[in-house]
């Protein structure tokens, strides 16, 4: 991977595979070294401003219109993109879903994603989807690119090795990786079956959030974020470029790969980041925080304060505070949440919340600790506990996730979840000290 770098914050990074191959003092020279090709990939408006003004340019074996060609639909029944609702009628209700199985047959990683929840409108640019993905063979000479959104890819077990137009990421469980609208990549999971969660980010792009009074320091750094060194292959086969555009799938035939990229320079790149090098910061005397204190990234919208997107990790941690319910409080919000578990355990939900398994909590559905949960925390002798060997997430949008038939109708969907709170009586009994019998 090369030197730290966040996009979205003005930086410029510059890679090559071969010397001299990145033209300096120009972008596109007359004739490029090694007969390469220049290229400009625009991630946002020409005239955006400074901080935000997202391009690369890419010097390649052939332009990108060669990679492309006449485009056939292509069915991908198990993929959706909002707005989509599959039963208007459809009761609402907190839903946990065991993990996904792992398939039988030969899938890849573009095969094997599907769409638990959409949310917004993907014409308007605003909203997002949650997919699962599982996958257990390499896309080998099958490549792709998203015309609709960025994507999120959270691994749950299983590295991937992730090779875009701008050089390959290794990406294992307790790391994510961004790959940028419209970049063309590949994905091949490196020892057997993988299994994980995506964020398909229709709106605004992914960036730190603000600090505030937390200063210079904590959360995500931009150091700990790292884009590919520049990688290409020359090859010379029949291979399939996949496209999604406005929600429906396209696929056009080729005769080379079209990862062709001998050097690069710009900042609109991929990016991979290791969630352990997150930085928490926490309440160090009473009461349990807001959990935006532990917001890796946002998607703005329009409205400041209020994000398309939030991502949001639940990592290790010190537990300090005083006379305090630790666990996150019942609570209802505006937000819907939609939630992963990496690995370990989950303090509010220790029981029926396993690595692999998924929660959503619509906006304005009351949820929180369950019975064992809230006995646990609210008895507990307090003392400075860690949360260790644990690593949850969040995938919260101020949009209504629908959810598809294929969440409604797995197998893993806990029909018992909402007992989990059956436990939770009436405690009042006119004294100071209720009744805790």
């Amino acid at each position: 991977m090369a030197d730290a770098y966040m996009p979205g914050f003005g930086n410029d990074f510059e890679t090559e595979s071969l010397p001299n191959a990145l033209p300096q003092g120009q972008n596109s020279p007359q004739k490029c070294n090694y007969g390469l090709y220049a290229e400009q990939l625009s991630g946002s408006p020409f005239t955006a401003p400074r901080g935000t003004n997202e391009r690369s340019w890419l010097y390649r074996i052939r332009p990108s219109v060669r990679h492309t060609g006449k485009f056939a639909t292509h069915k991908r029944d198990l993929w959706k993109t909002a707005p989509h609702v599959s039963d208007p009628t459809m009761p609402i209700s907190q839903l946990r879903w065991d993990p996904v199985p792992m398939p039988t047959e030969k899938t890849n990683f573009i095969d094997g994603i599907r769409t638990m929840t959409t949310a917004g409108d993907v014409h308007t640019q605003v909203g997002m989807a949650t997919h699962v993905y599982v996958c257990n063979t390499a896309m080998v000479d099958d490549y792709f690119f998203n015309a609709d959104a960025e994507l999120l890819i959270v691994p749950q077990t299983g590295t991937l090795q992730v090779f875009t137009e701008m050089g390959k990421m290794t990406v294992a469980p307790a790391e994510i990786c961004i790959i940028p609208r419209g970049m063309i990549f590949q994905v091949t999971p490196q020892a057997g079956e993988a299994r994980g969660y995506i964020c398909e980010n229709y709106g605004a792009k992914f960036t730190l959030p603000d600090r505030g009074p937390i200063g210079a320091n904590c959360l995500a750094n931009p150091r700990d974020f790292k884009t590919p060194v520049a990688a290409w292959e020359d090859k010379e086969t029949d291979c399939q470029v996949h496209v999604k555009w406005c929600g429906n799938f396209y696929v056009t035939e080729i005769g080379h790969s079209p990862l062709d990229v001998i050097a690069w320079h710009g900042n609109y790149a991929p990016f991979k980041y290791d969630l352990n090098t997150f930085s928490p910061v926490g309440a160090v005397l009473f009461d349990h925080p807001d959990p935006s204190i532990f917001t890796v990234l946002t998607a703005p919208s329009g409205e400041a304060g209020t994000a398309n997107i939030d991502f949001v990790i639940f990592p290790p941690r010190w537990l300090v505070t005083e006379n305090t319910f630790r666990p996150p409080w019942y609570h209802r919000n505006i937000m819907s949440e939609f939630m992963g578990l990496i690995h370990g355990q989950y303090d509010a939900k220790e029981e029926g919340f396993v690595p692999g398994g998924m929660s959503l909590h619509n906006m304005m559905l009351p949820h929180g600790p369950d019975t064992m949960g809230f006995m646990k925390a609210s008895t507990v002798e307090l003392a400075p506990v860690k949360l260790d060997h644990t690593i949850a997430f969040m995938f919260e949008t101020r949009f209504p996730q629908h959810l598809t038939d294929y969440a409604l109708e797995l197998d893993t969907l806990q029909d018992d979840y909402i007992d989990c709170w059956k436990g939770l009586k009436k405690r009042f009994d006119g004294t100071i000290e209720g009744n805790w019998d």
